[in-house]
């Protein structure tokens, strides 16, 4: 067995512990009805966000992509792993996104019960992101290798496109995710003057 099917199993043991945590973070309580309705229209508001932002990547995605596949060798490969790595980009925020905007009023539940209570509730909801972003790493480059290394001799390539495009997600979602925050700060210290 060569040594990339390790790898793959490892990822897939890395997003089973990742879906166990969600669960166990989910099973929590969400506290009581203001808590719960302020967490909600911070869910629908972040994850709003993360489609529109979404959408709008489809455009620079879909350049990119063309543009790779005409400029690089092995041609039309490299297009396919920056997009498969741009879906995997796409799934890790948005898993990331969905638990840790879920997580939030479980952790202030938790927290009134106590301290320990609300940091492991924390911490359970921040190692999902964690253990998703690496897992679905690990599975994309191992699909990468297994995929396309008898095809082609020169992989290097494949597999800086896979990287380059769940960068480029990461970068994207890191940038406009501020940019929204900053706007929240601003519209919130509005609100209170």
């Amino acid at each position: 067995m060569d040594f990339w099917y390790y790898s793959l199993i490892a990822g897939v043991i890395g997003l089973v512990f990742a879906v166990y945590l969600t669960l166990k973070v989910m099973k929590e309580s969400r506290g009581t009805k203001e808590v719960d309705e302020i967490s909600r229209a911070i869910e629908i508001g972040a994850i709003a966000f993360l489609m529109r932002e979404y959408k709008t990547l489809i455009w620079f995605v879909a350049i990119v992509a063309i543009v790779l596949g005409v400029a690089l060798e092995p041609k039309g490969w490299v297009a396919c792993a920056y997009l498969m790595g741009t879906v995997l980009s796409v799934t890790a925020g948005y898993v990331g996104m969905r638990v840790g905007t879920r997580a939030n009023c479980r952790t202030v539940t938790a927290v009134v019960k106590s301290l320990n209570n609300g940091l492991r509730v924390a911490f359970m909801s921040g190692a999902v992101m964690g253990l998703t972003t690496v897992s679905l790493g690990l599975i994309g480059l191992s699909l990468v290798y297994i995929i396309w290394n008898g095809e082609h001799s020169d992989i290097s390539n494949v597999m800086v496109g896979f990287g380059f495009g769940a960068s480029s997600i990461a970068l994207f979602a890191r940038v406009g995710g501020g940019i929204y925050t900053k706007g929240a700060d601003v519209g919130s210290d509005l609100v209170g003057k």
